[in-house]
């Protein structure tokens, strides 16, 4: 099997982009909930308490993200 990498070149405009990053927010927040169900008994520490509540005021805010920072990010 032949793997070959394509450079694929897409356009958005505004509101899209804002659109794929709103929901990306969506998701992570998501994802958080999600890891506060499966492990209640696991504290929140202090720190993750502090960036879930600044990622929440961001969004709120409509902060944008910067998709190569979010690209870095580890899931």
């Amino acid at each position: 099997m032949e793997f070959r990498w394509q450079q694929v070149t897409v356009t958005v405009n505004k509101n899209e982009l804002k659109q794929v990053l709103d929901k990306l927010d969506n998701v992570k927040l998501e994802l958080l909930r999600l890891r506060a169900m499966l492990l209640p008994e696991e504290e929140t520490r202090e720190e993750e308490k502090k960036e879930i509540e600044a990622a929440r005021k961001e969004i709120a805010k409509g902060s944008n993200v910067n998709l190569d920072e979010l690209a870095k990010e580890p899931c």
